[in-house]
């Protein structure tokens, strides 16, 4: 386990402590899980090559496909 692990479990079994109700420690915990998926995701979302520019493609201009109507994928 890390350190981030390690504080935000503690901080989560410390709050949980302090909560009251029969589900509110899997919430707390339901919650915190969700909350380092999102950070990871959004880690992985700011690795991602920014796309180039519409209007710097080169169109093609010979073959059957592409070359009467700009298309893109």
């Amino acid at each position: 386990m890390n350190s981030l692990t390690l504080t935000s479990s503690s901080a989560a079994m410390a709050a949980a402590s302090a909560s009251t109700g029969p589900g509110s420690v899997q919430i707390l915990m339901l919650r915190k899980a969700l909350q380092l998926q999102q950070q990871g995701a959004l880690a992985l979302l700011n690795t991602l090559p920014q796309p180039a520019p519409a209007g710097d493609l080169p169109l093609p201009t010979s073959g059957h496909l592409g070359t009467k109507v700009n298309t893109m994928a």
